[in-house]
């Protein structure tokens, strides 16, 4: 075939012109992600693209929306007059279930009046991003979370001049709030442009927070492995490996003394390991899930069996932890490998086609938007992550923040949770990149069709005991979503549903206020887990001590505590990957 004047056919054009073209994009989305939080504008587009075409060929929505905007219209009207007469009317009675105006001021005219708009205005957008005919159910679910975003944003609660609360202490201060607002965004601004380290208050890692004594046993590029000392004279036979997310620090799991599960299992005669992960850089890009297998759990048992040599081994993952460990698992029971005691899943999954409202920000766009990121950088950083997460939950961790720390001036107090969780890492570009799209896109764990080894694993050959536990608030790893292992797991299955949410469901200590949980085996795999939920009642208090039960019946007896490690010291906990 010829082709006119001297213009290549599309597949002569040489590899080094394309790498360069690749070049180019890569930089341009990396650009571009760097003032969007990593998420990507094109998939955003898409969506609402797919919406706006359907809607517009929807006629009969259409008028279904113009009447309720008339009938919104007119209780707006409504509200206009009832709302200075009678504050605690009906009309403005719906507000008080929204916290951002539940505040007595909020009672006040003209400021009952702005709420109610707002909110009839929120539900006239609900309404009109659901129910639209022909549109793809997840740009959906993408349009009608974005329009609650942006509605979010416009809130009479977020200014100045429409927060009756925000004006009251402006007039009470004379301003003053205003002044110490403006302080501290410019201290947040200026911290941000400098890339200054986390603000974690007053705990330090190793002086009051992972404080819980240890030595590090063992240690490769991309794990540090430590042993905590026992407090008791004996311990459970089989000791105990912790894998915690590599996206988070480990010490979520040994915070201060009185709430480190690490310490509480410690007290009750287990011994303990925990992985501690590196914090990847640059040249850590090429790390894969095979090595976070391999190099962290395998070898983290492998170690384990040294010290502890005939003895199995109980292995407990939280969070991203979890999956890795449920992958290791399943590759153990295809190689006949039984040296796991039990399995115990801390808001876990494996099956990820109902992972919650993360999943609207994980689609090929976004992914290969990311992929060009890392692409440059080598890694995700920590901020181009937090991107999503606070937008699941922007009037907790987004607008209140902004009203209290810019409007009233005030600095809220910070605790060991919020220490932690100001103290981010980052994803390797390799690994990120095959857990989006192997686990989150693809679900091949699920389906039987992830690789280890260059061999299929199935969670299905998993024997081995399990305890899997869920939180009630999840909008990270939804309850329901890691109630699915016990779909797949052939054992005998222990379910527990604890309240709070992703982490400090979690963290709930004994003696933690208003805490409750619902424990019980799990009978078959078809069991719905509304049914499981409503066949078990709340048990008041921390969730631990029911853990650390079930850990002592699914062990072999005791043996004698030994306070020297059987392996060398490697340095005192909480080692130096912690720091990275």
């Amino acid at each position: 075939m010829k082709h006119a004047g001297n213009i290549p056919p599309a597949d002569a054009v040489p590899t080094r012109d394309a790498e360069r073209h690749n070049a180019i994009d890569r930089a341009f989305h990396a650009t571009i992600g760097s003032l969007t939080g990593g998420l990507s504008p094109m998939g955003l587009a898409t969506a609402w693209f797919d919406w706006g075409v359907h809607l517009a060929g929807s006629p009969a929505k259409q008028a279904e929306l113009q009447e309720r905007a008339v009938a919104n219209g007119a209780r707006a009207l409504q509200s206009a007059v009832s709302c200075p007469l009678s504050p605690a009317g009906e009309g403005c009675a719906e507000m008080e279930a929204d916290k951002r105006f539940r505040d007595e001021e909020w009672q006040r005219y003209p400021f009952n009046m702005l709420a109610q708009w707002f909110l009839l205005t929120e539900d006239w957008w609900h309404a009109a991003t659901t129910g639209v005919q022909g549109i793809a159910p997840r740009h959906a679910q993408m349009t009608n979370f974005l329009a609650r975003q942006a509605l979010d944003m416009m809130a009479p609660s977020n200014y100045a001049l429409t927060n009756p609360v925000v004006l009251d202490r402006t007039q009470q201060e004379q301003g003053a709030n205003l002044v110490r607002g403006f302080r501290n965004w410019l201290e947040d601004f200026a911290n941000y442009a400098e890339n200054a380290p986390p603000d974690t208050g007053d705990f330090k890692v190793g002086e009051n927070v992972a404080i819980t004594p240890g030595e590090v046993v063992y240690r490769n590029r991309l794990i540090e492995l430590i042993r905590y000392r026992p407090t008791t004279k004996e311990v459970k036979a089989e000791p105990l490996l912790i894998v915690p997310a590599w996206i988070m620090k480990y010490y979520i799991l040994d915070l201060s003394a009185h709430n480190s599960m690490v310490r509480f299992l410690v007290d009750q005669g287990i011994e303990v390991y925990m992985i501690s992960w590196l914090n990847p850089g640059e040249e850590d890009s090429e790390l894969s899930m095979e090595d976070y297998v391999r190099l962290g759990i395998f070898e983290a048992l492998d170690t384990i069996g040294k010290a502890v040599p005939d003895q199995k081994i109980h292995a407990a993952g939280y969070c991203l932890g979890g999956t890795l460990l449920s992958i290791a698992a399943a590759a153990m029971a295809r190689e006949k490998d039984d040296r796991l005691a039990s399995l115990t899943l801390l808001a876990a999954q494996v099956d990820f086609t109902e992972a919650g409202e993360i999943t609207l920000f994980t689609d090929d766009s976004q992914v290969a938007f990311l992929e060009d990121i890392m692409a440059e950088q080598g890694y995700l950083k920590s901020d181009q992550m937090a991107g999503a997460f606070q937008m699941l939950r922007s009037n907790d961790l987004i607008w209140s923040r902004t009203i209290r720390d810019y409007l009233l001036g005030e600095r809220g107090g910070m605790n060991d949770l919020m220490a932690w969780n100001a103290d981010a890492t980052r994803m390797p570009a390799t690994m990120h990149s095959e857990y989006l799209r192997k686990l989150f896109l693809e679900n091949r764990l699920a389906l039987g069709q992830y690789k280890v080894g260059g061999r299929l694993v199935s969670v299905e050959d998993i024997e081995t005991p399990l305890f899997a536990v869920g939180t009630e608030k999840d909008h990270v790893a939804p309850w329901k979503s890691v109630w699915k292992i016990t779909r797949f797991a052939d054992g005998s299955n222990t379910f527990l549903l604890t309240s709070g949410g992703h982490n400090a469901g979690i963290v709930s200590e004994p003696g933690h206020p208003r805490r409750h949980y619902r424990i019980g085996e799990v009978p078959g795999h078809a069991l719905a887990a509304e049914t499981w939920k409503g066949a078990h009642a709340p048990i008041e208090g921390s969730w631990w001590p029911a853990w650390a039960e079930w850990l002592t019946a699914h062990s072999t007896g005791t043996r004698a505590a030994t306070e020297k490690p059987a392996l060398p010291s490697l340095g005192a906990a909480p080692g130096t990957y912690v720091f990275g």
